[in-house]
């Protein structure tokens, strides 16, 4: 079973996400980046669903260091953001991340295909 890292500071989306994901995936629950980071070094996981805006590090910071790391570098990262932080989807991507979904999740259907999709690119 894939595993996929949630870095998410909302326990109400970590429900929502974990109630989504947990008949397809392993799903390790991080709710700072910090715990995250350190999480993702010992037990890297497939891909990663991060949350740009955290209390400690923010998910830029956070995924400068999975990208900084060799053993995680190549790791799907999705960004997952409630605004439109940096302009749009062009600019997630352009920082180094895989795809980018806004919340709330309101079609579960386009996580899971995203999160596919993000596999997919990865294994080819």
């Amino acid at each position: 079973m894939k595993r996929i890292a949630l870095v998410e500071d909302n326990p109400d989306n970590r429900l929502l996400f974990r109630t989504i994901l947990c008949g397809c995936y392993e799903v390790a629950e991080y709710e700072n980046g910090e715990d995250a980071c350190e999480g993702m070094r010992k037990q890297p996981p497939d891909l990663v669903l991060l949350d740009i805006s955290l209390p400690d590090m923010d998910g830029m910071e956070v995924l400068r260091r999975i990208r900084a790391d060799a053993a995680m570098k190549d790791i799907p990262v999705i960004a997952l953001t409630a605004y439109n932080a940096m302009g749009g989807r062009k600019e997630f991507l352009a920082a180094g991340f895989t795809d980018y979904l806004t919340k709330p999740i309101l079609d579960e259907t386009i996580l899971l295909e995203t999160i596919e999709h993000c596999l997919s690119r990865r294994g080819a």
